[in-house]
């Protein structure tokens, strides 16, 4: 008998789902595929996460990833970089929308991360980058988790969730952001 290649799943994402700073293996999506795995579900993550990536630079990835691994679901965690370099929201929005019909139009589902942006960058901007991530969830129907750092960032243990630069989590976090995600995910799976 014949064995089916198995299903794919491609994390397309910063240095947040690339273990920046971690040992390899030890990220959340590394925990999702050992958790994929422990449930035999026979889906196999690809992890094309670049850290430093903006949402320009997935976007010019995507088309040949999709081509490539022909995923059955993109999970997209990115927008962080583009806050933190002070590029223009609507540029921000526009690259996850396009990502995200690009995806579907391969025939995935996409599960969309949303980010918040620290409180120096003031309550109007961080409405308004939370509302690109509903937007484009909104008007594609992508499954959208609107804080994929909840109860990490904002945490009372924030400051042992976050390497010395504040900005990555350390391994302990990585757990959390898995959950985070992961019912976002079941709705997804094939």
């Amino acid at each position: 008998m014949a064995q089916t290649a198995p299903q794919r799943l491609l994390v397309l994402g910063d240095s947040l789902s690339a273990e920046y700073g971690l040992a390899r293996g030890t990220g959340w999506v590394a925990l999702l595929q050992e958790r994929l795995d422990r449930e035999k579900r026979g889906i196999r993550v690809i992890n094309a996460s670049v850290s430093g990536d903006t949402t320009s630079g997935g976007r010019s990835r995507l088309d040949a990833l999709l081509k490539l691994h022909q995923p059955r679901v993109v999970v997209i965690e990115l927008g962080g970089n583009d806050a933190l370099r002070g590029l223009p929201l609507t540029m921000t929005r526009d690259n996850l929308l396009a990502m995200t019909r690009a995806a579907q139009t391969s025939g995935a589902r996409v599960v969309l991360l949303g980010m918040q942006v620290p409180p120096n960058y003031g309550a109007d901007y961080n409405r308004q980058f939370q509302q690109a991530y509903n937007d484009v969830a909104k008007q594609t129907k992508a499954t959208l988790v609107p804080f994929f750092l909840k109860d990490v960032a904002d945490s009372p243990r924030a400051a042992e969730l976050f390497q010395a630069d504040r900005i990555h989590p350390t391994q302990a976090a990585h757990p959390i952001m898995l959950a985070n995600v992961w019912p976002a995910l079941l709705k997804n799976l094939p």
